[in-house]
């Protein structure tokens, strides 16, 4: 059986943004990665992600999963939370350096595959002569050399999979700079004005935890930000600097590798523009980012609901579903958000709107825009009923963009 590369979303390769002490790093990796986007499910809870690719060098563009095949394969991997094992490397006086992902081959063999990880080489490249890779196996663990480290892999050579990561010796983990994340989230509430501030080390494991916990806060929205220019100091602590903010809570954060979700710091402060820094233990500031009014007003709210009205905008639109959704086709193309068009396909999938063929069609495409084109096409197509069911589950996911587009709840179709 051959595999073609349509059969998984490709997309251009981006760089990475060049950490300042990375560029002291000898080791480069020049091989070209054609970057593609998984196929998704969820089986009793937990993300699984799976891709088929033919011979070529591939990314994960959720994982940053790396690999090389020389003939057809398909594989799959979900993340595992650390805390089943924090102990356990504490007894092996080891700390994480990157996500632990559970990687099964259903087609073939990769020559080789490239695992992400968050340290900084930049200061120290001996670090990499302290980096194993660990094998989490039914019957205990086991490490394994690294054939060779780069900016933000480790390369092992055929590869023999289980739950894997990198890890690195605890003992100079307290010296270490790592690369980091900042997601920013915001809610507002009539007046009030809720930013939350994710810092951690990279981890695409971690990244997928953040979004999946703001999900559950209603009318949160994530807001694109910088990311540090430099990395950071495992185990400092940083505070945040709000000058108009009311209150900042917790006062600092450190630094560490978590088990489960990373802290973030909870900010309450009136609607104006946010003027945020970050500062370290030496009081030097390490990152600043200015975010206008207008463009989280815009993102996260409409003006109404950002003034404290309490029900539908008095412009709400009125009339059958389908016209109200057939209204806002543009707007909706235009504004929702990637996870809220795959917890909105589940949801179509369940109410039986679409079927499983039709979810698939559409889950395999890379580019937003067109993922939200052909959903709201798909369910225009299908009528009245169907459009109902698709603004009710709407206002459930994402009640702040139905703000935005005006468009109302209906009644759940009998």
């Amino acid at each position: 059986m051959l595999f073609s590369p349509a059969l998984d979303s490709i997309c251009v390769r981006e760089t990475s943004p060049i950490c300042i002490t990375d560029m002291l790093v000898l080791v480069q990796d020049s091989t070209h990665w054609l970057q593609i986007e998984p196929l998704t499910s969820t089986v009793q809870g937990v993300t699984m992600f799976r891709h088929r690719t033919p011979k070529g060098s591939y990314e994960c563009t959720v994982s940053g999963l790396r690999w090389l095949c020389e003939r057809d394969v398909i594989l799959k991997y979900h993340f595992r939370n650390w805390e089943a094992y924090s102990q356990l490397l504490k007894d092996m006086q080891y700390t994480q350096g990157g996500p632990l992902l559970d990687i099964t081959m259903e087609v073939g063999e990769l020559e080789e595959v490239h695992l992400p990880h968050c340290v900084c080489l930049g200061t120290n490249p001996s670090l990499r002569n302290e980096m194993k890779i660990l094998h989490v196996e039914e019957h205990g663990v086991s490490l394994e050399e690294v054939h060779e480290v780069t900016r933000f892999h480790a390369k092992i050579l055929h590869p023999k999979f289980s739950a894997i990561s990198v890890i690195l010796r605890y003992i100079f983990s307290w010296n270490v700079d790592v690369h980091c994340e900042l997601m920013l989230y915001l809610t507002v509430k009539k007046q009030t004005l809720i930013p939350r501030l994710y810092l951690f080390p990279s981890n695409p494991g971690q990244i997928l935890a953040v979004e999946e916990q703001e999900s559950k806060f209603q009318g949160s929205k994530r807001i694109p930000i910088t990311r540090p220019e430099q990395s950071l100091k495992l185990n400092s602590s940083f505070r945040l600097n709000i000058p108009c903010s009311t209150s900042i809570f917790p006062p600092r954060i450190h630094l560490i590798h978590r088990d489960t979700t990373p802290s973030f710091f909870k900010v309450v402060m009136e609607i104006t523009g946010i003027e945020m820094e970050l500062i370290g233990d030496d009081e030097r500031t390490v990152w600043k980012e200015i975010v206008p009014t207008d463009e989280y007003i815009t993102e996260t709210h409409s003006t109404s609901a950002v003034l404290g009205a309490g029900g539908p905008a008095e412009s709400s639109l009125t009339g059958p579903a389908e016209q109200q959704l057939r209204s806002v086709r543009t707007e909706f193309v235009k504004r929702v958000s990637r996870p809220a068009l795959n917890e909105l396909l589940d949801g179509l999938l369940q109410h039986t709107v679409i079927n499983q063929e039709e979810m698939e069609s559409v889950k395999v495409i890379a580019e937003r825009t067109e993922k939200a084109r052909d959903i709201i096409d798909m369910v225009l197509r299908k009528g009245n009923e169907s459009c109902s069911r698709m603004i009710n589950l709407l206002g459930e996911l994402d009640p702040c963009l139905c703000s935005l587009l005006q468009i109302n709840s209906v009644g759940e179709p009998t």
